[in-house]
């Protein structure tokens, strides 16, 4: 193989979700492509802002609390299972995310930051809500 970029660089661009690293402070410092394609920032867009750049403005208070509260104790509440949220993008659409959390931890075990892993849902949601909506009306 031959490349300038590191292998880890290249897995983690050209992985199909969207991965986000932000540090202790909720500022996002690594933002892949399908993080772009997802929530329509560019990485230059993206990295250096906060993570409410794609937390609809309802859930941001909760965001906070929980993200707090995880930095402080070095473990999150989801223990890395899934869960089905709403995100942000650019244009202002409200989409459906299922994202799974990991702490990032440094060599001597202190928190440095938050990574999440998510993928775009919308489609999927929206299909099982017009089933069940089409089941009550039977």
């Amino acid at each position: 193989m031959t490349t300038a970029t590191p292998l880890g660089e290249l897995i983690l661009e050209q992985t199909a979700e969207a991965v986000i690293y932000a540090n202790r402070q909720g500022v996002i410092e690594r933002w892949n492509a399908a993080a772009a394609a997802m929530f329509g920032y560019t990485a230059a867009e993206a990295q250096g802002q906060s993570l409410d750049l794609m937390i609809p403005e309802h859930l941001r208070k909760a965001h906070w609390r929980g993200f707090d509260v995880a930095m402080a104790s070095g473990k999150t509440h989801l223990r890395g299972r899934p869960t089905l949220t709403r995100g942000l993008h650019k244009s202002g659409q409200k989409l459906y995310v299922e994202m799974s959390f990991a702490l990032i931890l440094d060599d001597a075990g202190l928190t440095v930051g938050s990574v999440a892993v998510a993928r775009d849902v919308t489609e999927r949601v929206e299909r099982e809500k017009a089933a069940a909506g089409s089941a009550r009306c039977l």
